[in-house]
């Protein structure tokens, strides 16, 4: 301890006695080009990062374009004091943002006088929106976020637009071009802390409180409060099994026949559970649609090629224009030579670790002298095990994915799926299918059955768990600890039925 206190004590006489002078010094090293006043952060809504080795060239040129691209953005180019790195920081004016709104489609709400709900938001009649009058009320900061980051991402280059060795195509987008090339290291919103003081109060630290889904909206977008609303629909949903669960297994007596009866109740209740559950959430996910806006939105109609999409040159027999063309034939064949071998690898190193899991559990149980508690050291391994792998899997996913060159991002997702399911489901549930139909294990089955509920719930998902309130995360536990013997004895009851 003492010598991390002496270590920070020089460090801090140091950076007294060089600071200024090294600061003074740096306008003689660097070129005036790129040395740029440090002034405080504010009126920002979004910060574009770039990384130490950027030359001056690169950021003139960057700023040139959005200027004259984008006129209505306000642009401010400033040096980080300590690890020198150059960003860019964007706002806009209040008309200005009204005009990217209409060019957006963007929903608003209109006055109760004018007929209210929500309507399209359009400059010529904009006195029928509510809270025009306040440029501070009238556009949220996501809302604000949103129309710049629609900007920047259709500032598209001209015919021979070239930078560098990056030699862009007439109509690409520029910007997303630059994040893939990583000439722009980041580009993210900046958060305002007066909303999250409020969303912390009322959302994470609530005890029994419902979710601010429009704060929740307002602040983070459609797609994470809607997500969010599911996840509180489902956890309050979970609570009707659960004490339907919980009572059905007080009621079931020693024999096997009350049992099984028991276990016959709970699943017709499950599968009558289950289809309610999808119909009243269909109803509350159209609710929320509806009063966020986001019920008819259309569809765009062009998808843009996904920046990381390489390709030969080639004049788009459709169009007419320059564009990538990359053969399907050389995907299929990576298909078949890469992804499936590797695929087939994966299964046969997930078999041979469930193998050594059930074989050191055997190794635990014949030694005698042991402790009973150590009978779950095999089963905790597994569980282990299995999260791992789906870590690696999931990069290795990413990487197939990557080198298989898809042109669209949504062929690009659908296709990350299959791979992420596939691995998932065959990482997680052979362990099951192994100990439950070829060992018929039914006493292993239900331990480990247990640990991986248990793992897959809470002890690596906290991060999901912990943005829940406190209301949400007492029933979600109630909800695990309740089920977890009805789902043991489901698995009983239908192993029975087939003969084992």
């Amino acid at each position: 301890t003492n010598v991390l206190i002496l270590s920070l004590y020089y460090l801090s006489f140091l950076d007294k006695l060089f600071g200024k002078r090294l600061l003074q010094a740096r306008h003689f090293i660097m070129s005036r080009k790129s040395w740029l006043k440090m002034v405080p952060t504010e009126n920002c809504d979004i910060l574009m990062t770039f990384p130490d080795t950027i030359d001056d060239h690169t950021l003139l040129w960057l700023l040139n374009q959005i200027r004259v691209g984008i006129p209505q953005v306000s642009i401010q180019v400033r040096q980080h004091k300590h690890t020198q790195a150059n960003a860019f920081f964007i706002t806009t004016t209040f008309e200005n943002l009204l005009q990217g709104a209409e060019q957006m489609g963007m929903h608003k709400n209109v006055k109760p006088q004018f007929g209210g709900g929500m309507r399209r938001f359009s400059c010529e009649e904009d006195n029928i929106y509510e809270n025009i009058e306040s440029e501070l009320c009238f556009f949220t900061s996501q809302e604000r976020q949103s129309i710049i980051k629609y900007w920047l991402d259709n500032l598209r280059a001209k015919h021979g637009e070239v930078l560098h060795n990056i030699h862009f195509l007439e109509g690409q987008p520029i910007i997303p071009e630059l994040i893939a090339r990583g000439v722009i290291q980041q580009m993210f919103p900046l958060h305002e802390q007066r909303i999250l003081n409020q969303l912390m109060t009322s959302w994470v630290q609530a005890v029994c409180e419902r979710q601010p889904l429009d704060d929740i909206c307002d602040y983070f977008g459609v797609k994470i409060a809607m997500y969010f609303s599911w996840l509180g629909f489902y956890t309050n949903s979970m609570l009707y099994p659960a004490v339907i669960g919980f009572l059905l297994w007080m009621l079931a007596e020693a024999d096997q026949t009350s049992q099984d009866i028991c276990c016959v109740v709970f699943a017709l209740f499950n599968v009558v559970w289950a289809t309610l559950f999808l119909e009243r959430w269909k109803r509350r996910e159209a609710e929320l649609a509806y009063r966020w806006g986001t019920l008819d939105t259309p569809t765009e109609s062009l998808e843009e090629p996904r920046p990381q999409f390489r390709g030969v040159k080639r004049c788009s027999p459709i169009t007419g224009c320059e564009e990538f063309y990359y053969p399907p034939w050389k995907r299929a064949l990576f298909r078949w030579l890469v992804s499936l071998p590797i695929c087939l690898l994966c299964l046969c190193f997930v078999f041979l670790a469930m193998l050594l899991c059930l074989e050191l559990q055997e190794v635990v149980m014949e030694i005698q002298e042991l402790p009973s508690i150590t009978r779950f050291i095999p089963k905790i391994l597994l569980a282990m095990t299995v999260t791992v792998c789906d870590e690696v899997y999931k990069k290795i996913a990413y990487w197939l994915n990557d080198m298989e060159n898809y042109r669209l991002q949504s062929a690009y997702e659908n296709n990350l799926i299959i791979k992420m399911v596939f691995f998932e489901f065959i990482n997680s549930y052979l362990s099951l299918f192994y100990i439950g139909f070829y060992l018929k294990d039914m006493e292993r089955l239900k331990e480990v059955t247990t640990v991986l509920f248990i793992k897959s719930n809470f002890i690596f998902k906290c991060p999901n768990v912990t943005l829940l309130n406190t209301g949400h995360l007492l029933t979600l536990l109630l909800s695990a600890i309740l089920s977890t013997k009805l789902i043991n004895q489901r698995i009983f009851f239908s192993c029975r039925q087939l003969g084992y």
